[in-house]
């Protein structure tokens, strides 16, 4: 049986003027982030300190917390954005393809989160 043909559609960053769904939140996602970072250097630094596992263990589960709620607001941003953005096409057939590249990408990555 012939596999299906995939779709080739250029990875949203090649596109010279393509706005990804996250720009409006952008400033709040850096934000977020460093201060994950900060988390990180201080977990680090807890290492090199030898304070207790479990205290380590603690501030390593409130990282991962935090970078999951980040994941999952980008999730939401791709699935509004790209994947809506998607289903916006006005060629039919082009559409159906494209709706179909952008559900598997936000499947794909959601998959790696779960792994």
């Amino acid at each position: 049986m012939k596999q299906p043909e995939v779709p080739v559609v250029a990875p949203a960053d090649t596109e010279p003027h393509q706005q990804h769904g996250y720009a409006s939140n952008k400033d709040a996602y850096l934000r977020r982030l460093k201060r994950i970072e900060g988390q990180v250097r201080g977990i680090a630094r807890m290492v090199e300190e030898d304070k207790y596992c479990i205290d380590i263990l603690t501030q390593v589960a409130a990282v991962t917390k935090a970078l999951h709620a980040v994941s999952l607001g980008l999730v939401e941003e791709h699935i509004g954005h790209c994947v809506v953005g998607a289903a916006s096409e006005p060629d039919a057939e082009l559409r159906a393809e494209a709706i179909d590249f952008k559900v598997k990408e936000a499947t794909d990555a959601i998959g790696r989160l779960l792994r």
